[in-house]
């Protein structure tokens, strides 16, 4: 039965996405595109590279954690105001992440994988911290409170404890928090 809440994650990680799409469309929320582009490429990756080393269901919050964004990239070019000026510091952290990615197709190893598409998640999540810190207005908690249910759902479905089974589910309950904290603590400063 437990090993089933990763189907409650994915549709609870599902709804915090729609609340971000739609406040997308409206232009209130204003994704930065290279963050979310290498938020799907990681996780999806990572994702094949767990299954080949045998993992199954707790994949699919993992999963998840890639498909979502891959929905708020492809949105963010519907509103022409609902996206967020690239500086030189998201085109780094993009290169960087992208760079762990191809250092994974060298290895071709999933253990090594996982950490560079971890490693390369990381990075391009620099720039939404950023953006999130000196600009709160632009960001939204929802998709990443969800984000932490659908990443601990994950805990419920493992099997074997392993290293691929346990890494990109304890990363990203980390991210999410994280990246939920920092927003919420930024519009509190902004109030006061």
């Amino acid at each position: 039965m437990f090993p089933y809440l990763v189907f409650l994650g994915a549709l609870v990680q599902i709804a915090g996405i729609y609340v971000y799409i739609r406040q997308t469309l409206k232009g209130e929320t204003k994704p930065n595109r290279v963050t979310w582009l290498m938020w799907s490429i990681a996780p999806l990756i990572g994702t094949a590279a767990a299954i080949s080393d045998g993992v199954r269901l707790a994949i699919l919050p993992v999963f998840m954690s890639g498909f979502a964004p891959l929905l708020v990239f492809i949105v963010s070019f519907k509103n022409k105001k609902a996206y967020w000026k690239l500086e030189k510091f998201d085109y780094v952290c993009g290169t960087l992440s992208a760079l762990a990615l191809i250092l994974w197709g060298i290895t071709k190893e999933p253990m090594i994988a996982i950490i560079f598409s971890i490693s390369a998640d990381l990075f391009a999540a620099f720039p939404t911290f950023k953006k999130s810190w000196k600009h709160p207005e632009t960001e939204s908690v929802e998709a990443y409170s969800t984000g932490i249910f659908n990443a601990l759902t994950s805990f419920f479905a493992l099997k074997t404890f392993a290293f691929s089974e346990l890494a990109f589910p304890i990363y990203l309950v980390l991210l999410n928090s994280s990246l939920a904290l920092t927003i919420y603590r930024a519009k509190k400063n902004k109030i006061i």
